[in-house]
């Protein structure tokens, strides 16, 4: 009886996102392009504050001890 339950349970979940699916569309090319140029901008963004990061926490303790 649980797993008759359950089963159902993931039939209503499934066609909730069959309904959400149908919604949607594929964007245009120049959307596209926008969405990945801000996503890399983004990546690159949080690379660098860690890279800067790094650098603070690895460089600059050992160039202070020599001082």
């Amino acid at each position: 009886m649980q797993t008759k339950f359950k089963f159902e349970e993931l039939l209503k979940k499934l066609d909730e996102y069959v309904r959400i699916l149908k919604l949607a569309k594929t964007p245009q090319k120049e959307e596209f392009f926008k969405i990945s140029k801000i996503a890399g901008a983004a990546m690159a963004l949080i690379g660098l504050i860690g890279f800067s990061i790094y650098l603070l926490l690895s460089v600059l303790p050992g160039a202070l001890s020599n001082v």
